[in-house]
């Protein structure tokens, strides 16, 4: 199961663009958690908390649990409201999970036995074209990750989604094209040898 971010919230007692505007005065983005078969609520999230989870990047694909006092909700975020003129949060709408939600996430992606790779062995070096992958997910299945294994790949080797086996149940949200994951390259000195033995194996015009 992928470990969720965490956002702290409380409770907002008062709607409308009067409390809201209050939130925001004290430092506060104010915003709205729905959805799952229960009643929305009214939440108020730090600035700066928010603000540090919108720059690093994929907030909108990525499972979250915001805590309000003792409840804990598991949510994804569904919107960002921004000022037209700081570009600044103003407001944000949290989607609340069940078990059998089906969400889009980007998963993280890891590859095992570097050390015995033939192609890093020979000096190869490895790319990393994707670092993570988004995936369509059960809410109450996330993989916390996935696996590339790089035991038999040698210098030249291409390494796509196909390499990938998904969990049971998990889709890639980019469907009909196999993409690149990572590829093993040649060092420079290796690759400028092996383009000097072509020339010189290479007949006389």
């Amino acid at each position: 199961m992928a470990e969720a971010k965490v956002l702290n919230a409380t409770v907002r007692e008062r709607s409308g663009k009067g409390a809201a505007r209050t939130a925001r005065r004290e430092g506060q983005v104010p915003g709205v958690i729905y959805g799952g078969g229960e009643a929305p609520a009214n939440i108020n999230i730090k600035f700066n908390e928010l603000l540090k989870h919108l720059k690093a990047g994929k907030f909108k694909s990525q499972l979250l649990h915001v805590k309000v006092g003792a409840t804990d909700h598991q949510v994804i975020c569904r919107d960002v409201q921004r000022d037209v003129v700081k570009d600044l949060p103003i407001h944000v709408d949290f989607l609340r999970l069940s078990e059998k939600s089906r969400i889009d996430l980007f998963i993280p992606v890891v590859f095992l036995n570097e050390g015995i790779c033939p192609g890093i062995k020979r000096g190869g070096v490895l790319t990393v074209v994707r670092q993570e992958v988004e995936l369509n997910v059960l809410a109450s299945d996330i993989p916390d990750h996935l696996e590339i294994d790089l035991a038999n790949s040698d210098i030249g080797d291409v390494l796509h989604m196909s390499n990938i086996a998904l969990p049971a149940g998990v889709t890639s949200v980019i469907r009909g094209r196999d993409f690149v994951i990572a590829n093993i390259s040649a060092p420079s000195g290796l690759a400028a040898a092996e383009d000097d033995a072509e020339e010189a194996a290479a007949p006389a015009a």
